[in-house]
């Protein structure tokens, strides 16, 4: 159970998102194409979730996230909900949530590959890249997150 103050700040920094509050310019586009790889067996109906992220309406999708996440405290709805805050350009929040969807599972694999992208567009290679070993311990055999981060690491270092 999230304690009054956590969840209050918690709720502070969602409602500075949806008002559209300023956030940190968006350094790079990275298409993420892992979405709808994340299919846990106990995971919330992330259906809608998926559309309005597919859609771009990340602020859509992050009103619906909240909802889902003041009910259910899963990694999938946090890495969801990570990826649509990095989506709109806030790199600290969306941060927070795909480490707390790592505190759940520190072997999801869409976390890590999200995770990693942030680091990619906010410039911090050597963490992109050991989130990309670590997805090659997950996956050895590959993956769609491991080749998706491989190719935004490629891109970003093909750029420079």
């Amino acid at each position: 159970m999230r304690s009054t103050r956590g969840r209050t700040r918690y709720l502070l920094l969602l409602a500075l998102c949806l008002a559209g509050a300023p956030a940190i310019a968006v350094v790079g586009s990275v298409p993420a194409l892992a979405v709808d790889n994340m299919n846990s067996a106990d995971a919330p109906d992330l259906t809608s979730v998926r559309t309005k992220i597919k859609a771009a309406d990340y602020r859509g999708a992050l009103a619906e996230l909240k909802v889902l996440a003041d009910a259910n405290q899963h990694p999938d709805v946090y890495t969801l909900m990570g990826y649509s805050l990095r989506k709109i350009g806030d790199y600290p929040t969306s941060l927070t949530f795909y480490k707390k969807a790592l505190d759940f599972n520190a072997d999801h694999k869409s976390a890590r590959e999200y995770l990693g992208e942030l680091y990619v567009e906010t410039g911090n290679m050597e963490k992109a890249k050991e989130q990309l070993a670590v997805l090659a311990k997950l996956c050895p055999g590959g993956c769609e997150e491991r080749e998706d981060l491989q190719k935004a690491i490629n891109a970003k270092s093909a750029s420079n």
